[in-house]
């Protein structure tokens, strides 16, 4: 490892430079004269590029004095390489660049951000419909945060690259235990977690690294005709596209540092591996350590995800990308309230929590190793029609030690003031396996002379979960509160004795040798669980007029595992109308989630028998309308909808009685904006307002008339505006400003224990940076107040107060 790291940081000096530069202007013409939008144009060797306006004009500033070449490439077209000189504050304008047309299709497009380009937003995505669709004509609402703003805002995690979304927060962190160790976040009222890499199953026990991140889709709305049941929740899903290979040599090394021990290197690097690009290799990596802002807790992370593209021909095209993430980390604090009698503390302003304190040990860790391999294959069939053959694999391991605090206040009588909290372990060895198996088939074409664009595939997962780890058991209790320490030590811990008091008020023992003394006889479990789904899906945009189109989709799933068999059918229909084409859009639709659900075994107090109930699967529906907005060449892209989701059949109750008549319902509206008005500034700013409630459900339901726990706050806001400077004395400095505010969050909301209710917050994030040639440095400060602030989902999760981060890039 140390290697690697001396390797890495010798590249950073391998190089000087100049602070002189200068701009590129040109146009872009098809055979008939007509200029190409969105053509792609990239400076080879310098990582620097955009994208073509309506007209095929292009500008880009900041260019290094010298000479290269000139690529530029579109879908359908042969790609043009010009050269070009590049002279000290001058503009270097070209000629017309005339692209001819050739039979290629769905090519790799390599989208780099610079000179006017909107880098907040990607217009396209083929993911979000598994169609090329525009944002714009596409009736599904959805968010990108892109690898552009993540290099901006200095960001190491997923959580705080999840920020930039409007409508999603954080419910829990990532716990690194096995089947569901990832974080999870609420996304118009549903919790979800992040399950899908290029539209594929990735299924991770920790937290994704940002390195191989090159955009984050957050799709809203249940998407069961396209995604299926077992990876996504009603409110939504979070989908990775990852970094591709191209056809020249280039890439970059950062060096980040920061507060809590905070140390980042990163490296992603791209090189041809034949003379005319045709196969092209991509790495990207990244090792990562930090401490936690508490008394103890840490993580360790290595990161390595190489790519691999393989252009055969004009017709078939080979794609591999694979992930390999090996993690070692100690549990996050999270104190979860009773749920089992009345609260005796409500609020935190009660609860009296000193935040620096972990109530973990650095000796007790979880390791977490994820591997996935994703390949790809898609073939030219025709002029119309292309067929995409995907496989999917993954592993995701978790082994240590996991731990969590439960109060327990109600067992302890004669404590008048403050919570106590058992603490509760035990020995993780679990691996999930997957594998996902997809056969597409797309098209466009005309019928009775109106555009068609379908997908129709055929989809087989299989989830596999080996459980081999121990049952719990109890280590120690903790006491928060201001009640007199004898008193507590007397009361909770049994001791009398002055000098044995527990005078941190936590009785737990945490070495390892003592977790392994006390897990010593805990029987160990040997338990496998499998699921096989099968699927069926069609999806097609007609397009009626240029102006209005009308999708309609229907997905059929047939879930399997040893106790259970289920149909499910998941039908979704959209409209668009453009008044101004690419420009305004006002679309509806209707759409449709499932989840299976397991059979439950109930006994019978009377003669002891087992009862098994099986359950249809619940189902979710939406109804969604709102408008889309793209003005001024694509520099301001703005979306407002208004959503109402309805989930019945939902199964509700345990013990003697479980019962499927649940119905809640999710209503809100979202806005979100992504700008680059003038050159050199650049913003992304949200809002969401989201209402739940359980309407139905059996009379003494303890949710019956509540809000969801899951739901998260009712308001969100989240800004970042920033501004460079593109010529003068300044030229290449920037700064940047933003932040989240988050309303109430009743974490724990139930008719008869009652409700906590966690404080709402504004956190602030301030961004200094500067780029001279091929350098750069961010300097970031998070939380500039200092705010002290929870997330939680009946949990109570104290998050990090203010700090530093800097980084330093080489671009080669």
């Amino acid at each position: 490892m140390n290697q690697k790291i001396l390797l890495i940081l010798i590249l950073f000096t391998y190089t000087g430079f100049t602070q002189n530069s200068g701009s590129l202007e040109g146009r872009i013409i098809n055979e008939k004269g007509e200029g190409v939008s969105e053509a792609n144009v990239d400076i080879e060797g310098t990582g620097i590029g955009t994208e073509t306006v309506d007209d095929g004009s292009f500008l880009i500033n900041n260019v290094p004095v010298g000479n290269y070449l000139l690529r530029v490439s579109y879908v359908g077209f042969k790609p043009a390489e010009i050269a070009i000189s590049i002279k000290a504050g001058e503009k270097t304008r070209l000629p017309e660049i005339k692209l001819q047309v050739t039979e290629e299709k769905l090519q790799e497009v390599v989208l780099t951000g610079n000179g006017n380009a909107n880098k907040f937003n990607r217009e396209k995505s083929f993911y979000v419909s598994k169609l090329p669709l525009k944002n714009i004509e596409n009736p599904q609402v959805y968010d990108n945060i892109t690898s552009e703003l993540l290099s901006e805002q200095v960001v190491t995690s997923f959580d705080d690259a999840l920020k930039n979304s409007s409508g999603i927060t954080k419910l829990w962190e990532s716990t690194g235990r096995g089947g569901d160790g990832a974080g999870y976040y609420s996304l118009r009222g549903f919790p979800v977690q992040p399950t899908l890499v290029n539209g594929l199953p990735a299924i991770t026990n920790g937290s994704p690294d940002p390195a191989n991140i090159e955009n984050i889709e957050v799709i809203k709305g249940p998407s069961g005709t396209l995604y299926g049941s077992s990876l996504i929740s009603y409110g939504g899903l979070i989908n990775i596209t990852t970094k591709r290979p191209y056809d020249y040599f280039g890439g970059n090394i950062s060096y980040t540092l920061g507060s809590f021990g905070l140390n980042r290197i990163a490296a992603d690097v791209n090189t041809p591996l034949d003379e005319d690009g045709d196969v092209a290799l991509r790495v990207n990596t990244a090792y990562q350590t930090e401490n936690s802002f508490q008394d103890a807790g840490f993580s360790e992370s290595f990161f390595v995800a190489p790519s691999l593209k393989y252009t055969v021909n004009d017709r078939l095209t080979f794609l591999i990308n694979t992930e390999f993430y090996d993690g070692e980390s100690t549990n996050p604090t999270m104190l979860f309230v009773d749920r089992g009698a009345p609260l005796t503390v409500t609020n935190i302003e009660e609860l009296n929590y000193d935040t620096n304190r972990s109530y973990t040990s650095n000796d007790l860790t979880l390791n977490n190793f994820t591997y996935s391999l994703q390949g790809q294959m898609n073939y030219e069939l025709s002029d119309n029609w292309t067929s995409q053959t995907v496989i999917s694999r993954g592993s995701a391991k978790s082994k240590g030690y996991y731990s969590y605090l439960y109060e327990s206040t109600r067992f302890y009588e004669g404590l008048d003031e403050g919570i106590v909290l058992s603490r509760f372990m035990n020995n993780q060895n679990s691996t999930t396996l997957t594998t996902d198996l997809q056969q597409n088939f797309i098209g466009d074409f005309e019928l009775f002379g109106m555009r068609n664009r379908m997908v129709a595939g055929l989809d087989y997962f299989q989830r596999e979960t080996i459980d081999n780890g121990t049952g719990y058991i109890g280590n120690g209790s903790v006491y928060i509160g201001n009640a007199n320490l004898q008193n507590v030590n007397e009361s909770v811990f049994g001791i009398t004795e002055e000098a044995n008091y527990i005078t941190n008020n936590d009785s737990g023992i945490l070495s390892t040798a003592a977790v392994d003394g006390l897990l010593e006889n805990t029987p160990r479990n040997n338990n496998t669980t499998k699921e096989d789904i099968y699927s069926a899906y069609v999806s097609n945009v007609l397009n009626i007029t240029p102006a209005l189109s009308a999708m309609a989709s229907l997905r059929i799933d047939q879930f399997e595992n040893d106790s259970n068999s289920q149909t499910a059918l998941s039908p979704k229909f959209g409209v668009v109308y453009q008044p101004i084409i690419d420009k305004v859009s006002i679309f509806a639709n209707y759409m449709d989630g499932f989840s299976n659900v397991a059979p439950s075994e109930l006994i019978d107090q009377n003669t002891g028998e087992t009862r098994r109930i099986t359950f249809d699967p619940e189902h979710a529906t939406q109804f969604e309308f709102g408008t889309k907005l793209n003005f001024f060449r694509d520099k301001l892209f703005a979306t407002l909808s208004y959503y109402d989701i309805e989930v019945e059949n939902i199964v509700l109750g345990s013990g003697l009685e479980v019962t499927q008549d649940g119905t809640q319902y999710s209503r809100g509206f979202e806005a979100r904006i992504t700008a680059s008005p003038f050159d050199g500034l650049n913003l992304v700013a949200g809002f969401s307002h989201n209402e739940s409630e359980v309407t139905e459900a059996a009379e003494n339901d303890d949710f019956l008339g509540r809000r969801p726990e899951s739901a998260g706050p009712e308001n969100l806001a989240n800004l970042w505006a920033s501004y460079r400077f593109t010529d003068g004395l300044a030229e290449g400095f920037g700064i940047g400003f933003g932040g989240n505010y988050a309303s109430e969050n009743m974490i724990f909301n139930r008719n008869i224990a009652g409700t906590f209710t966690l404080p709402s917050y504004t956190v602030l994030n301030a961004a200094v940076f500067y780029d001279v040639d091929k350098f750069s440095i961010n300097l970031k400060l998070n939380n500039l107040t200092n705010e002290d602030y929870f997330n939680g989902w009946s949990t109570i999760n104290p998050q990090a107060p203010r700090n530093f981060a800097a980084a330093l890039t080489y671009r080669f």
